[in-house]
């Protein structure tokens, strides 16, 4: 495979898949530019490994997989831990004095929906987004997740139990 024809490759993977990728990297690591960082560096990983690429499997699948791993790697980083403790004292400092602003904020980034399904253990969170929002098949995700389809599916059960109890629960504090 010459250069030309990788970096067509790369490019039309680039606009295939780029937009879902970023949200894919943003459920794991909850940064909009961070999640932008992780698929660039999977991007990279996907141009220097295209050669051994085996078409037995989908393009889509192996880049899911590249991404994950991009993003368990940064989780695991110390990094990623020093910004955590960063962020940890920065909103111990800020809610000392709650500004109007940050009301506002809050009010913003706490939608409801999005905090019940983040509320979840990773292994429920990760198969209702590549499911729900990416709508991978079952198959698929048990591909990018390296774990068999039935496990997919008892996990997308138990997650929706978790939901429905955790929706059910908030309407009957809300009357």
């Amino acid at each position: 495979m010459d250069r030309e024809e990788k970096n067509y490759i790369l490019e039309k993977m680039m606009i295939d898949y780029g937009n879902e990728l970023v949200r894919l990297a943003f459920s794991y690591v909850k940064d909009a530019e961070i999640a932008k960082d992780m698929v660039q560096n999977s991007f990279i990983k996907c141009y220097k490994n295209m050669e051994s690429f085996q078409f037995d499997a989908q393009i889509k699948t192996w880049l899911y997989r590249i991404t994950i791993n991009e993003c368990k790697d940064y989780l695991k980083s110390w990094n990623y831990k020093m910004v955590q403790v960063k962020s940890f004292i920065n909103e111990t400092a800020k809610s000392i004095l709650p500004s109007t602003e940050k009301t506002v904020i809050d009010k913003y980034n706490n939608e409801e929906i999005k905090d019940t399904i983040f509320s979840l253990p990773k292994m429920y969170r990760e198969v209702v987004y590549l499911y729900y929002y990416d709508s991978l098949t079952t198959e698929e995700i048990a591909k990018v997740l390296g774990i068999p389809v039935n496990t997919v599916k008892t996990r997308l059960r138990r997650a929706k139990q978790r939901l429905h109890s955790v929706i059910k629960e908030a309407e009957l504090n809300g009357r």
